[in-house]
């Protein structure tokens, strides 16, 4: 089964049944215990289920989240990874549609990057990232073509960062390297952490194009460090929350502007077609 449909099923499921525990939603799924657990590790991470002890629950629209400040004292990779999730998810699933069969690509760490996880798994192509979740989740979904840059892991900023000149990114030029950033100003892509830009100048400089995932609260924001000018980025993925200034500044500076609609959770409403349509995977489909 395609992730992307599974992780769709999955979430509607427990969109009917509140939560379930892993041997119940892999038999309903008809897939492995091992591949439920690294679906419910994925989804949670995106803000699209909440994980526990031996399952997973849904997320219940009615239900306050506490706000989330990416990047605050405290805040961790999953807390801002829910952030503005659906956003960030239809930001990768647009970025991964510019990408073909082939292509070498470059990631820079981050929570929109690491949903393209879910759109690259399994595609021949090569894929360079600094980002220890990101080639996890790949491999984990069935790529055999992922280099990882060496180095420290630095977990607060989710990369991994060489204090050499020897790293693979070197010897690697790329169709595309996608990457994020703390905010978008007139002076260009400004993050907020040296190690940060330390990683984000390595990987510029290897590929052709430069496209950064940046939701529409990257817009809002002041300060930071210069990362790069805005000439050297051919295309910023945003939302439509994004600010008509903020698009129209980038167009001006020559860069192409991509909006795309965030993507909601599945409701309960197609609860009975979900059924069906597990009940049709599960005789069609072998369990992975």
């Amino acid at each position: 089964m395609d992730p992307r449909y599974r992780h769709k099923h999955l979430l509607r499921l427990l969109a009917e049944h509140g939560a379930a525990p892993i041997s119940r939603l892999a038999g309903w799924l008809g897939v492995s215990a091992a591949t439920v657990r690294r679906d419910i590790r994925l989804l949670d991470t995106a803000g699209q289920l909440r994980r526990t002890h031996g399952g997973a629950r849904r997320v219940d629209a009615g239900t306050p989240q506490p706000a989330l400040t990416p990047g605050a004292p405290g805040s961790s990779f999953t807390d801002t990874a829910r952030a503005n999730a659906g956003s960030k998810r239809a930001i990768a699933r647009r970025a991964a549609a510019l990408c073909a069969d082939g292509d070498t690509l470059l990631i820079g760490g981050g929570t929109t990057t690491f949903q393209l996880a879910a759109f690259l798994a399994g595609r021949p192509m090569r894929i360079l990232t600094n980002s220890f979740a990101i080639a996890r989740e790949l491999l984990a979904s069935g790529s055999d073509d992922v280099i990882i840059t060496g180095g420290k892991v630095y977990p607060a900023q989710g990369i991994i960062l060489s204090p050499f000149d020897t790293e693979a990114v070197q010897y690697c030029y790329a169709d595309r390297l996608f990457m994020g950033a703390h905010c978008l100003s007139a002076l260009g892509a400004m993050e907020a952490d040296a190690l940060l830009i330390q990683a984000g100048r390595r990987l510029i400089h290897q590929a052709r194009d430069v496209v950064v995932l940046a939701d529409a609260s990257k817009f809002d924001r002041r300060g930071g460090m210069f990362l790069c000018a805005l000439d050297r980025i051919a295309r910023v993925i945003t939302d439509t929350a994004a600010p008509d200034a903020g698009v129209q500044m980038l167009e001006r500076a020559g860069v192409q502007v991509d909006i795309v609609a965030p993507e909601m959770p599945p409701g309960p409403r197609d609860a009975a077609c979900l059924q069906a349509a597990a009940r049709s995977w599960n005789s069609a489909s072998p369990p992975h």
